[in-house]
């Protein structure tokens, strides 16, 4: 079993977004990152969009990524507990990464408590005003009947397909985020609504790709961990604290 105390929390890796090479490059610089925490981490939550794209078929999955899962496997045999978010971009995960890493898979949000610390946890996507469009298509992109329809066709063609989207995605054009004001960014008026109605300690978000860490009313923190194309940033949880921190690999 894990020795370590420690719990971390990443998003927005997308793997397997165009351009491959750059994202080959990404996957070792995770993977780098996974062998520093695994020295004092007790669990990994892995907060959405680690994949570009994601469909399990009853017999095929997407190619790629094998020594990414190769070291999610061994922490996973660590006795480290890993815990996976659907996001926008991977929401079609079903039962293959469960059983191979005996992973929890979350499809919304998750609220946990730690060490007397309430946490929400939630990729972001779909979360406060606005994005009318999405939030009507992510209903028809969950349905069992669009997951069926999709899984009917062979997977050259459905995996190419989201392939051919990724590249005209905002993480494969490295769009520059910039951070709006507090009135302006959405998952920060989504957990003041939320605060209304119960206390959260910290609210942990992907999806902004933008990393943050604000201050709200009553002790309250909002963190965004941020994309692993322009900012390799993510938290971790020491007992008594969560902190933003950049990845380095010279660490």
């Amino acid at each position: 079993m894990s020795p370590g105390n420690k719990i971390y929390f990443a998003s927005d890796f997308h793997l397997g977004s165009y351009p491959m090479d750059q994202s080959k490059f990404r996957e070792q610089h995770i993977i780098s990152w996974l062998d520093y925490i695994k020295k004092d981490a007790a669990e990994l939550y892995l907060v959405g969009d680690i994949f570009d794209f994601w469909f399990e078929y009853s017999t095929v999955v997407p190619k790629g990524y094998i020594r990414f899962l190769g070291k999610l496997a061994e922490l996973a045999d660590l006795g480290i507990k890993i815990t996976l978010f659907k996001g926008n971009h991977d929401m079609w995960m079903f039962g293959y990464l469960q059983e191979e890493l005996k992973a929890e898979i979350i499809s919304n949000e998750k609220v946990l408590e730690l060490n007397g610390k309430n946490f929400y946890i939630h990729h972001g996507d779909g979360l406060g005003p606005g994005d009318a469009k999405y939030k009507f298509l992510k209903k028809i992109f969950r349905s069992s009947f669009c997951q069926w329809l999709f899984a009917r066709l062979h997977p050259n063609l459905g995996i190419g397909i989201a392939q051919r989207w990724s590249k005209h995605s905002r993480i494969s054009n490295n769009a520059e985020e910039q951070f709006l004001g507090e009135e302006n960014e959405w998952l920060i008026v989504y957990a003041k609504e939320v605060l209304e109605k119960k206390h959260y300690d910290y609210f942990i978000f992907g999806h902004r790709h933008l990393p943050y860490d604000v201050q709200l009313k009553d002790n309250c923190r909002i963190i965004n961990l941020g994309e692993w194309i322009n900012y390799h940033t993510y938290a971790v949880w020491d007992g008594q604290e969560v902190k933003l921190e950049k990845w380095n690999s010279e660490k």
